[in-house]
């Protein structure tokens, strides 16, 4: 399996079809409007990955850095491609890419009456077996609180905090609720 990452930038070829799983892969209020993470991307310490596997197409990663940080906003594979171990080879990508660096992400908090409880537990079990541990900590992005995972140590709110108002601005910072919950 050789995969490709391949950055996205406005009129880059596969921007039509990254648009569309990311909407589909996404909750309405899980997604930032796709057009910020375009223009997003062109700043340094942010990496909007197109992924190709053997030639073919087949998903997409959104990963924001700042100091010794990398956070993974958003990995989707296309429907027609899971199951097949592309998600697990993307994310052993990520991890060699961004070697000796802090990579974590969010993943919806584990609630047992959340109608996709399954699916949540499947999800963090897969991070889990990609070598992400948990961190024991909860972030609050708008109405949403997530768990979050990690590779190579642990994240301080005010860590994250930096990152984000350094990706954001502050402005943007000041207008959505993004913190720590523990």
């Amino acid at each position: 399996m050789k995969l490709n990452f391949t950055k996205l930038r406005p009129g880059s070829a596969d921007i039509r079809r990254v648009k569309q799983l990311y909407t589909r892969a996404f909750p309405d209020d899980e997604r930032a409007p796709f057009l910020m993470l375009v223009l997003k991307a062109k700043k340094k310490g942010v990496d909007f990955w197109s992924i190709s596997c053997d030639g073919q197409w087949v998903g997409m990663l959104y990963i924001v850095n700042h100091l010794d940080l990398s956070y993974i906003f958003y990995l989707a594979v296309s429907e027609e491609q899971r199951g097949r171990g592309i998600g697990s080879a993307i994310l052993r990508t990520a991890q060699e890419l961004y070697k000796g660096r802090r990579l974590f992400l969010a993943i919806e908090q584990l609630d047992e009456n959340a109608d996709n409880y399954d699916q949540r537990v499947s999800r963090r079990d897969f991070y889990l077996r990609s070598g992400f541990t948990e961190l024991h900590r909860r972030l609050r992005e708008g109405n949403v609180v997530y768990d979050i995972l990690g590779v190579g140590g642990d994240v301080k709110a005010k860590e994250y905090e930096a990152l984000m108002k350094n990706y954001a601005g502050s402005i943007l910072s000041k207008l959505f609720t993004m913190e720590f919950v523990d």
